[in-house]
């Protein structure tokens, strides 16, 4: 049975874990903004510089390499906002796995110690039952590990798949753009 105290720290400690998930949250999204503030005022700079240099142009075949010219970059611009994208959201998952492992493992300790109380003040003859449930609980602790350790092999696969897609496409675009030229 939780006292009083214990019940409003428990939901003092569960306060605390969703202002701390939500400011990372927050940070998160402030770094897209901030992302995309560059991105914008980068492409906004660069429209103009493209069109004087447009406008300059003496023959079509000068437009053309001047377009070329434009393509390689581009896609490098690109790449690099994809990269960046996806740094901020893996960091922001990053700070919120972080968290949701700490206030796990304290979850798992809480039961822990809840199940050991129990087992102290089992009745007499029960020991069966007392020997199920650790075994339950310490099954149940191999199983979340298991998959914890999964999820966070499947995440490095994906982030090596994300890099190696994102360079092959730079390298493409960079053999295409020589080509044209």
């Amino acid at each position: 049975m939780m006292t009083a105290e214990q019940l409003i720290a428990s939901h003092k400690a569960n306060l605390e874990t969703l202002f701390g998930l939500t400011t990372k949250a927050f940070e998160g999204v402030e770094k897209l903004v901030e992302l995309n503030m560059q991105v914008a005022k980068s492409g906004m700079t660069e429209a103009v510089e493209h069109a004087k240099a447009s406008l300059s142009v003496k023959d079509a075949q000068e437009l053309l390499a001047l377009q070329a010219s434009l393509l390689q970059p581009s896609a490098e611009k690109a790449a690099a906002y994809s990269r960046h994208l996806y740094e901020i959201a893996q960091g922001t998952n990053a700070e919120v796995g972080k968290i949701a492992e700490t206030k796990m493992a304290e979850s798992q300790r809480a039961f822990m110690a809840l199940v050991d109380s129990a087992v102290k003040n089992a009745p007499a003859g029960t020991e069966n039952a007392v020997a199920l449930v650790k075994s339950a609980v310490a099954a149940a602790n191999n199983a979340l590990e298991s998959v914890t350790k999964a999820a966070k092999q499947a995440q490095d696969v994906a982030e090596a798949n994300f890099n190696a897609l994102n360079t092959s496409a730079v390298k493409a675009t960079t053999a295409a753009s020589k080509r044209a030229r």
